[in-house]
């Protein structure tokens, strides 16, 4: 039986700690939707918090909780046994105030209209943040690519091309990879592109990244998100008392961002001895390998059985101890039962909005330091930056370049919400917030609102 340990808090609690629903009179005035537990209530609302700690505007609070723009599709794919399916996609641009819109494609069953919205609202955060020149974006295919053939799947993001290419374009929204796409996705996007847009000569394949190397993609794009992760890990643990070498650590979702967290906090000394996804949990005291339990995910398609570790109940892979727990799957899977359960020091937000506010609010009683992910996650946006930065210039970035100035745009993130909190003594979400909210509140000062 694994006997939980109230973890250690090397740092004073904070003074100012978000409530487990936050009531802004905002979403009145702007007919948000009512259900607490509905996720871009959730998101806005942590926000609207550190908004009104840091006494940002009532102008720039309203334009922040809503998008500017959601765009709604339905289009026909053939399917490989002659029959027509109508398939619903979404693109939504919340925020242009510092930049083109900039956000990933998700292509999941479950795909709907408002956790759109919330993802792209975390795009304007983070892209903020990280101190990249875009504002926020984000879209999807209501879709499960793991039950359509690779014909389909091609016919089916070119035809949602199709569908949003007026809207997109590589100084306007540029769109990248998300849960359920890959590059080889993004290759079909920007191909699609090319034959639909007239960009002036300029290189068409700029309308996206996460692409192909061998088609205008970055080195390290693959990785970045996980690499942030880890950068932002190796910034932050030291004052926590701890070094990688040091720790243990579990991950929840072992996709493009949990597998590649797993196997670059490995490589710097961590071991990682718990994982799950949507196959299954396991546990492994002695330590799981994240690169052989990679290639055998990437054979079965999940962790579920696989030989070199233990399968145990979802309870247990919550409550087993570690130093880090890094949650790398969908939204909204640390309620209060799992932070209830969590047996860690600190948790690195690999997923966009892992936790919920109730979820949060425990964690921070219980002294386990949060993360966020508009800081851990932002790589993969920073990356797609320097994508986008060699399409638009016809360079190629070796990947120590990369790594370099990612991990400058990690530091200084990390920095400007570590001053945030102590400004402000508040939680790490709502410092994080506060540091990208002060960027777009200057942006808006300086260009006004027309008329």
């Amino acid at each position: 039986m694994t006997t939980l340990a109230k973890a250690p808090t090397p740092m004073q609690k904070p003074k100012n700690v978000p409530p487990a629903s936050f009531n802004s009179p905002i979403f009145d005035e702007l007919g948000f939707p009512t259900d607490p537990h509905n996720l871009y209530r959730q998101t806005v609302g942590a926000m609207l918090y550190a908004a009104e700690l840091m006494g940002l505007p009532h102008r720039v609070q309203i334009i922040l909780a809503q998008p500017k723009t959601e765009i709604m599709v339905h289009f026909p794919v053939k399917m490989d046994d002659g029959h027509y399916r109508l398939f619903k996609g979404y693109r939504v641009q919340h925020n242009n105030a510092l930049g083109p819109y900039k956000g990933g494609l998700r292509f999941h069953q479950d795909v709907h209209l408002d956790d759109v919205k919330s993802l792209a609202f975390l795009m304007t955060m983070k892209c903020s943040l990280v101190g990249v020149p875009f504002g926020g974006g984000k879209g999807g295919v209501k879709v499960d690519p793991r039950k359509h053939s690779n014909a389909e799947m091609e016919r089916i993001v070119r035809r949602f091309t199709t569908a949003i290419a007026h809207g997109i374009g590589p100084d306007y929204d540029i769109p990248a990879p998300d849960v359920g796409s890959n590059a080889q996705h993004m290759a079909w996007i920007a191909d699609t592109y090319s034959f639909l847009a007239d960009v002036g000569g300029k290189d068409p394949s700029a309308v996206i990244t996460g692409k192909p190397v061998e088609y205008g993609g970055s080195l390290g794009r693959e990785k970045a998100t996980g690499q942030g992760v880890v950068d932002t890990l190796v910034e932050m643990l030291p004052e926590l008392g701890l070094k990688p070498e040091q720790c243990t650590f579990s991950v929840l979702g072992f996709g493009n961002v949990g597998s590649w967290s797993g196997k670059i906090f490995q490589d710097k000394g961590a071991k990682m001895i718990a994982v799950a996804d949507h196959t299954g949990f396991i546990k492994n005291e002695k330590g799981i390998d994240a690169h052989d339990l990679a290639t055998y995910v990437q054979k079965k398609g999940g962790v579920g059985g696989y030989p070199n570790a233990t399968a145990v109940s979802k309870e247990e892979f919550y409550k087993t101890k570690v130093e880090v727990f890094i949650p790398a799957a969908l939204e909204q899977m640390i309620q209060e039962e799992e932070a209830k359960w969590i047996n860690a020091i600190v948790i690195a937000e690999g997923a966009n909005a892992p936790t919920t506010p109730g979820g949060e609010r425990i964690l921070i009683e219980r002294g386990i330091e949060v993360l966020p992910a508009i800081l851990c996650n932002a790589g993969g946006v920073t990356v797609s930056y320097f994508e986008w930065v060699q399409n638009k210039t016809y360079q190629m970035w070796d990947l120590e370049h990369v790594d370099r100035e990612l991990n400058k745009h990690m530091v200084k993130a990390a920095s400007k919400t570590r001053d945030a909190r102590r400004k402000y003594n508040c939680d790490l979400r709502s410092a994080a917030y506060i540091a990208a909210c002060e960027r777009l509140n200057q942006a808006y000062a300086a260009r006004g609102i027309f008329p």
